[in-house]
């Protein structure tokens, strides 16, 4: 489905983020759209396939551009240790919550939080899975190519990921303003980054 920015496609994506934040996927209707942007059900549907489509259009760009971050990150790491042959601690998830994530706090809090009902409704927990995964790799990847790295079980990464990125994500799933949020990292910080530098060697 094309995306275009005319004046109509505009007004459509304000009505369904309004009715989407407001009732969530899957009590939100596209009748209820159109009402609240003043145009037909016919006249939705000239701008996106269905409901399904319409919230892909809304929170694709907060997906991507945090997979973007994701890959990004992975990249720095296995660069240093390409060039160094060890671990050097960089950027973390708290990076990419204070760049990414709090700034767009409505679009996140709209992709996790108000997505029951969506192939969404689980990005959180599929985050996480594809966090450990990706981390595993890279341990594995890192420990052929002769580089000492940490011996921890898939199961016990699971239960420090899990709980690490729960806790990265209350504050969107609440929906706090910018500074609490921001404020909130603080808190975070000082109880996983030492724990995690730890199991890393750093």
């Amino acid at each position: 489905m094309p995306r275009d920015k005319t004046e109509n496609h505009i007004k459509i994506m304000a009505a369904a983020k309004e009715e989407f934040l407001e009732r969530g996927y899957e009590k939100a209707s596209m009748r209820s759209i159109a009402d609240r942007c003043g145009m037909t059900a016919a006249g939705i549907y000239r701008h996106c396939k269905d409901k399904e489509d319409l919230f892909y259009q809304l929170v694709s760009p907060a997906e991507n551009k945090l997979m973007t971050w994701a890959k990004d990150h992975v990249n720095r790491y296995e660069k240093e240790l390409g060039q160094n042959g060890k671990f050097i601690w960089q950027d973390s998830y708290i990076d990419m919550m204070k760049d990414v994530i709090y700034p767009d706090m409505e679009d996140y809090h709209l992709l996790i939080a108000r997505s029951k009902g969506s192939k969404y409704e689980n990005f959180l927990h599929d985050m996480s899975e594809l966090a450990q995964s990706r981390f595993l790799l890279f341990l594995e990847e890192q420990k052929k190519a002769g580089v000492k790295v940490p011996d921890i079980k898939e199961k016990q990464l699971h239960l420090l990921m899990t709980a690490y990125i729960s806790a990265l994500f209350e504050p969107v799933i609440h929906n706090y303003p910018y500074e609490e949020a921001v404020a909130s990292l603080s808190t975070i910080e000082a109880f996983f980054l030492p724990g995690w530098k730890k199991i890393m060697g750093t």
